[in-house]
């Protein structure tokens, strides 16, 4: 019986670093397959991942509530042929619903010889209150739907605002696991433990998504507001108006790409870390370029070396990586303005 592992999370929550992590020193000795739904055009995540020697099925078809269901049966069943692995795990594209995911394996279960073993969430704590605000329609449907919340970037916060993350958390899911602990201080092997701890969560999961399908619960939206939902609703948008920054959306039945969008670029040319640090820290400028939420790439540094980075709001890191056979730069955003981006990023440079 091969077990499934979903480890979902808005974007830039971490959800790689904790793969890596899970990978590294809890399932080293174990045969795993990634699945992985990157909602962008170009996909990063695999050249991160491929250096710990992961196999890696890519669907890049588009966001994950959109396409998971049509595609994840086959590409499943796919793995399952191919590898036979003991372990699969699946990370999710940040703007996707864990419930649809959810639901996808579900369908799975029944021809193939898979269970759903666990069902994760993995949350940036220093932006949560930001993204349940905001984004409320796809940020909380993760929170809702997981069986361990797996709080990142504790360290940097008070005990107050841990304090303040965790009870909106709670919230919203009042039986799931909540990890606080700086991830440093934990071994792989007591997170996964934690989250396997979670499997009655999952069955029950699976029992409620089977006889209602979507929660009805009340979702904030970025108005700032909250609507109460009738539970009879399918018409896939009320039309909510949108706030000053024009990041939210209400209800339950958005699309990804109703909402967000996603910028791409290939590039040869190279780039130093300090040209990239200053270019990284341009996408703060919401009126220039739109609401960024995650930046990531790898490009070259024209001295043999290549350069990998990250970005989420008012946090980003240039580092030395593995090269590629190309470089790749990828942006996600809301009310993005991607001539702007592809002005700051395609300026002429050497190499």
């Amino acid at each position: 019986m091969t077990k499934i592992d979903i480890v979902s999370g808005f974007l830039g929550a971490g959800k790689t670093t904790l793969i890596k992590k899970l990978l590294k020193e809890a399932l080293a000795d174990t045969r795993v397959v990634l699945i992985e739904n990157e909602f962008g055009e170009i996909g990063i995540d695999g050249g991160f991942l491929q250096e710990a020697g992961i196999q890696i099925k890519e669907m890049n078809s588009g966001c994950i509530c959109c396409s998971l269901v049509g595609d994840f049966g086959a590409s499943l069943k796919e793995v399952l042929d191919t590898y036979a692995p003991e372990r699969i795990l699946i990370e999710p594209s940040g703007v996707g619903k864990l419930s649809d995911v959810v639901k996808a394996v579900q369908a799975v279960v029944s021809e193939a010889e898979v269970e759903l073993n666990s069902a994760a969430a993995v949350v940036d704590a220093s932006k949560c209150k930001m993204y349940i605000k905001n984004f409320g329609e796809f940020f909380l449907n993760q929170i809702e739907n997981a069986g361990t919340i797996i709080l990142s970037r504790t360290g940097k916060l008070s005990e107050e605002k841990l304090a303040a993350c965790v009870a909106m958390l709670r919230e919203r899911n009042g039986k799931a696991a909540i990890v606080t602990t700086p991830w440093e201080e934990l071994d792989g092997v007591d997170i996964l433990g934690t989250m396997e701890g979670r499997k009655d969560l999952e069955a029950e999961l699976l029992e409620e998504l089977a006889e209602h399908g979507h929660h009805h619960k009340e979702e904030h939206c970025g108005c700032g507001h909250s609507h109460e939902h009738d539970s009879g609703c399918t018409c896939g948008c009320h039309g909510h108006g949108e706030n000053g920054h024009g990041h939210g959306h209400s209800h339950h039945d958005h699309h990804a790409d109703e909402v967000f969008a996603s910028w791409g670029l290939e590039t040869a040319a190279s780039y130093t870390e300090a040209e990239l640090e200053a270019l990284l820290g341009e996408l703060e400028k919401e009126d220039e370029y739109g609401f960024v939420l995650r930046a990531k790439g790898m490009v070259s540094a024209g001295d043999g070396s290549w350069l990998h980075f990250d970005y989420v709001p008012g946090e980003w890191e240039v580092r030395k990586g593995r090269a590629d056979v190309t470089g790749k730069i990828c942006v996600i955003g809301s009310q993005m303005k991607e001539d702007r981006l592809e002005q700051l990023f395609r300026r002429e440079r050497k190499g």
